[in-house]
């Protein structure tokens, strides 16, 4: 699996006359894992919406496997988990996961839900509705969902939030498997340790403007807020 997985080409994105990204261009390989940091308001979030095909660019381009925009392809081999979560408080945590895999062509969407329910630890809720789940059971049903159909790109907005720590080492341990098998995983995150075990590379946004992208080195590993200290919002 070589080339890029994601292509993005001086993209603004405006809220009326505010610029929420600033001329942004950032490739991401395939197989690469992508830790994207800023605090609040840099931008993160709509950058991440933008690839997931969920909001459009003001100005710019983006390509996602080469297809310009987010195609109807893309959109099968892409999991997303995002701050709205995306479960249907009304269906069971079995029949959530069996309509996105209905959504994703995934072979025999009922055992697909069984088997990720079991791996996210749900199995014993399985037909109990998702509203009555806590904050917690919530977000692992959402992993379960963004990982059902074997995506090839994973895109993540504060993947690790509402989780406790086993819950943590479980979404560690599924983007280690899926990014073994060649898979691209973005992730949009505050909790550095936890994203900096994974990736491959960082970016970092400052105000809607990338102000710098690298590979992960051991100094950053050992020690992840070196990256604010080199890079902050003084770039």
């Amino acid at each position: 699996m070589s080339g890029a997985a994601l292509d993005v080409r001086a993209v603004w994105k405006y809220f009326g006359d505010f610029p929420a990204l600033r001329a942004v261009t950032l490739g991401v390989a395939r197989g690469e894992c992508l830790a994207m940091l800023g605090r609040n308001g840099a931008g993160k979030t709509t950058l991440l919406k933008i690839l997931a095909g969920l909001s459009t660019v003001s100005q710019g381009s983006v390509s996602v496997f080469g297809a310009e925009g987010h195609s109807s392809g893309a959109r099968r081999k892409t999991g997303v988990l995002g701050h709205g979560i995306g479960i249907y408080d009304e269906l069971s945590a079995q029949e959530n996961l069996e309509l996105f895999g209905k959504l994703y062509d995934v072979e025999d969407p009922s055992r697909a839900a069984r088997l990720w329910l079991e791996r996210v630890g749900l199995q014993h809720v399985a037909q109990s509705r998702a509203r009555e789940f806590s904050r917690g059971m919530r977000q692992r049903l959402a992993v379960a969902r963004a990982f059902l159909h074997s995506p090839d790109l994973l895109l993540l907005d504060e993947p690790f939030t509402a989780l406790d720590d086993r819950s943590i080492a479980l979404l560690q341990s599924l983007l280690a498997e899926r990014l073994a098998a060649g898979a691209t995983v973005v992730m949009s995150t505050h909790q550095l340790r936890e994203a900096m075990e994974l990736a491959t590379h960082w970016a970092l946004l400052v105000r809607g403007k990338l102000v710098h992208k690298g590979p992960r080195t051991p100094e950053i590993l050992a020690d992840p807020t070196w990256v604010y200290r080199n890079y902050g919002e003084d770039s």
